[in-house]
């Protein structure tokens, strides 16, 4: 491993594989209003940049549709009550945070989901390894992703500097918050975007397993 002492890792398609529970929602969000619904598929292709970009592109006409506020409302809803239905960390990745902070390494994680779901989904999934979680906080003027501002709350919040630290996604949001955050960016092959979509945004290092985090 080279000289990373924190890694600040994006949750969905990094950490967590949620696409089902987020397709779910979402169909349920736009069978609720009579809105078509979508394959998993396209869903997939829609997350990576928080719920409200996950609707924009799924509602019909997106923010300009008058019924687009309580269609995300109940979205939100929806997925506080189903986030873990099927939601479940990808093959490897507990043993891998478990490494991580054996070797005193500091865990943070930064994500574009609202923030009571960030931080409930680590506190079920990640109680011992993750140490701070930030989602989006609308509210706070806390920008959210692609902005560096959540990871550099999360590093506040550990009471660390950027010196050694690395971000790890699975998005070209994320390689842009890397970048933003002047952070080095591991890309993770096994999340929503695949290798030639990220090194087409500017991937430069790519991970194709959990346990290769270990040796990068």
């Amino acid at each position: 491993m080279r000289h990373y002492d924190t890694f600040v890792f994006d949750l969905d398609g990094t950490l967590l594989d949620t696409l089902t529970d987020l397709a779910s929602s979402t169909n349920y969000a736009l069978q609720q209003h009579g809105m078509p619904l979508h394959t998993t598929d396209e869903v997939r292709r829609f997350v990576g940049n928080g719920v409200r970009r996950l609707m924009q592109l799924a509602v019909p006409g997106g923010e300009a549709n008058p019924l687009f506020e309580s269609c995300l409302d109940t979205f939100r809803r929806h997925y506080l009550l189903h986030s873990l239905d099927t939601t479940r960390p990808y093959d490897g990745i507990v043993g891998v945070l478990h490494e991580l902070r054996a070797r005193g390494k500091r865990v943070a994680v930064v994500s574009n989901k609202f923030d009571a779901a960030t931080k409930e989904l680590c506190r079920h999934f990640f109680p011992d390894t993750v140490e701070v979680a930030i989602g989006e906080h609308e509210a706070e003027g806390i920008r959210r992703k692609p902005a560096p501002d959540t990871v550099a709350e999360a590093l506040r919040q550990l009471r660390v500097t950027a010196d050694g630290a690395v971000y790890v996604g699975d998005s070209d949001v994320d390689i842009l918050t890397a970048r933003n955050a002047q952070l080095p960016c591991i890309s993770v092959l096994w999340g929503f975007r695949d290798r030639d979509f990220l090194l087409a945004h500017g991937a430069t290092t790519l991970a194709d397993s959990p346990a290769a985090l270990l040796t990068l």
